[in-house]
């Protein structure tokens, strides 16, 4: 049971506290946005420097905006610069089709281009060469240089079927958002864990991302995830993997209650197939920094008992 946090620092000095204290609290993982800091490779060099054991992956980098080939060869750097193997891993998604628009590209071919794309990323950060010519991206690459030569992991935010194939099929497992137990157990896990048997690939890691809160006024912590999250019920993509898990917003999938109830719906959710919590605690009432430490609190608890 490995149980990381969001990073949401916004300085890069911040971030280097910020891993440094989830990395003291037993904390496995540190997962940085795509958006964060307006590039987190930058941050995540300079914590991976600052520590020594906690895992710093993104979730995610979004693949449109730069070239498999590159985005290989940026990452590789970053984890050279870190310099531990294993220390690093990248997510990797295609966004939503109003951003991606937006920026002036079609979205039409959307499980083409994250197919081409992980295929080209995958192979060059496993160490191998590439001469890919696919539907939508081509490339002709030698590997980066990686610390110890040893593969960096590549992880699929993937929220619907198509999306989950590919990730079982070409990469090293998902990163979801906004997937409650339900969704994991009867959706995610299976559909993933079937396609990679089926590519002969190893048992995939399943990152599963979630806002919790610890706060005894349940109607009140569901409001404040209403309040803070709207966004995502805006967005089709969050809305069908909500649905999936028989929710309606995001205050219907967040993990809230006590500590016993927190705890035991994490325990649920592993149970249910999840090899990763990727936690983002939220503010909740009049203190909303203690409400936040409480469950920051508790979540390093968990973590330093797995």
């Amino acid at each position: 049971m490995r149980i990381g946090l969001t990073a949401s620092a916004t300085t890069v000095d911040a971030a280097v506290r910020q891993a440094k204290q989830a990395e003291a609290d037993g904390f496995a993982s540190l997962w940085f946005a795509s958006p964060l800091l307006g590039d987190p490779i930058a941050a995540m060099i300079v914590a991976g420097q600052a520590t020594t054991r906690i895992e710093l992956g993104t979730a995610v980098l979004q693949t449109y905006t730069s070239h498999p080939v590159l985005q290989a060869n940026r990452f590789a750097a970053a984890a050279q610069a870190v310099g531990t193997a294993g220390r690093l891993t990248l997510g990797v998604g295609p966004s939503h089709r109003p951003v991606i628009e937006s920026l002036g590209y079609d979205y039409d071919s959307v499980v083409e281009h994250t197919e081409d794309y992980v295929r080209i990323v995958g192979s060059l950060l496993a160490g191998n060469p590439v001469k890919f010519a696919g539907p939508q991206l081509r490339a002709s690459a030698k590997p980066p240089a990686r610390p110890g030569d040893q593969p960096i992991p590549v992880l699929v935010g993937a929220l619907g079927p198509q999306l989950l194939d590919l990730a079982g099929a070409h990469a090293d497992g998902t990163v979801t958002w906004l997937a409650n137990t339900h969704a994991v157990q009867h959706f995610v896990a299976p559909r993933l864990r079937r396609a990679a048997a089926e590519a002969g690939r190893p048992a995939p890691r399943i990152v599963v991302g979630l806002p919790v809160g610890v706060h005894d006024d349940i109607d009140e912590a569901r409001a404040a995830v209403q309040q803070q999250l709207a966004f995502y019920g805006s967005l089709p993509n969050y809305r069908r993997i909500m649905r999936r898990g028989n929710a309606a917003g995001p205050e219907d999938v967040a993990i809230l209650g006590d500590e016993r109830s927190v705890t035991d719906q994490i325990d649920a959710l592993f149970a249910a197939g999840a090899t990763d919590l990727w936690a983002a605690p939220i503010s909740i009432g009049a203190d909303a920094a203690g409400s936040k430490a409480r469950a920051t609190e508790l979540l390093a608890a968990l973590a330093r008992a797995s």
